[in-house]
Order: structure tokens, then sequence, then C-alpha cells
């Protein structure tokens, strides 16, 4: 088993910060070109997403990608070219996948800042007709499957000094929502993630109170 732990200050960072938009991206993205960082199984892109009231991304297209959104705080506004016109809040989760083509407007049109994570998987098969879902307030023991991706999607919320088990897989991706854990003899705090490779066996605990998504990958 590997853990191949990253840290929240090692992120590219983005953006535009006159419109209220800072973005912070822990894989190679857009002009933050790195050719050893482009992917880890299917995870192509884990952005911490920073709007300001009234802050947002105008339309804008996507294609053959799975897009799972997780908003931290505050409430987002989704409207896409499939017709679906949403607000996702804290315990939603949000899954788009783009597939042949969608266009979509993400934005804070509420009073308080709006953080969110979009994680954007690669498909197994490019093409297809787009399509929408959303799952409010997720609960912990319901892994949600992204199955155009081969992978699955576990949201774990700990009180301090409780122990979760990784799943058991050839591939898992953890990201450290809020909170602090100890995982493989490190401590991961906001931000920090691990790419594991063979998981068997592993726990994580956590320090303080804690939200920890785990994707679970077949490849």
């Amino acid at each position: 088993m590997a853990v191949d732990v990253r840290r929240a200050g090692e992120r590219y960072r983005g953006g535009d910060p006159e419109a209220g938009i800072d973005t912070r991206h822990a894989f190679s993205f857009g002009p933050h070109y790195d050719p050893d960082n482009l992917r880890f199984g299917a995870v192509i892109a884990c952005n911490e997403e920073r709007l300001a009231p009234g802050a947002g991304f105008d339309e804008h297209p996507h294609s053959h990608t799975e897009i799972v959104t997780w908003v931290v705080e505050g409430e987002l506004t989704h409207r896409d070219s499939t017709g679906h016109e949403t607000k996702v809040r804290p315990g939603d989760v949000q899954h788009l996948s783009a597939a042949a083509g969608v266009r979509h407007v993400e934005r804070n049109d509420g009073p308080r800042p709006l953080t969110f994570l979009q994680m954007w998987l690669a498909p197994l098969e490019p093409g297809g007709e787009p399509s929408y879902d959303i799952v409010p307030g997720i609960a912990d023991a319901t892994p949600y499957a992204v199955p155009g991706a081969g992978a699955m999607l576990h949201v774990r919320r700990l009180a301090a000094g409780e122990r979760t088990a990784v799943p058991d897989a050839r591939l898992v991706y953890a990201h450290v929502v809020q909170g602090e854990i100890r995982l493989s003899g490190e401590t991961l705090g906001p931000g920090d993630s691990a790419r594991i490779t063979g998981a068997e066996g592993l726990d994580a605990t956590a320090i303080t109170p804690t939200e920890l998504l785990l994707w679970e990958m077949t490849g």
C-alpha cells in the first residue's frame, strides 16, 4: 500500500480576486500545467472555489466529464442547458454528467461567502447524453455512485476521536474538507489530501470534528 499525502498549501492558486473569485487546484488545471500531476485514477480535478456574494462563473461549456460538487459553506446557484436550476447547500451532493456537451452557470446569489469543492472525474466512455442529479443531505452511510467513471463517493462526518475505515480498493482519493485526521502516521488538515494505492485495512482517526470525502475507484 502506498499513501501519497498532498498539502493544501501546494495547490495551484487561481481565480479572479477583483471579481470575487478565489480558486485552489489540487491537480494540473488550466494555465497551471503540470505533466506529473494530471490525474489520480478517475479524478482529474479537485478544485476549492470561493465566491464572494454576487460573484460567479458565467455560462461555460463542459464535455466528457463527470462533475461532482460539494458545498462547504453558503449556497450555490446552479443553472444548466438541460433545464435544471437548483440551490446546492452544505450536505448536498450535486452531479452533472457533461457527456457529449453541456453548458452551465454557477453563482453565489446569497448574502454570505460561498465555498464549494468541485471534483471532476474522467468517464470510462466518452459521449452520450448529459444528465443531472442532486441528493439533498446525503447520509454518511449512503455512498454516492458515479458508475460512468467507475467511482464511489463516501462522505464521513467524524467526531473527535472517532475512527473510520478507508474503503479497501485499488485506488482511493481522500480529501479533508474540515477538521483534522490521522492517516497512515500523518496528520491531515483542511484542504490536505491523500492518494492511496492498494488500500487495505487502513483507518482514519479524527483529531477534531472532521468532514472527510473518500473516492473509491476501480481503476
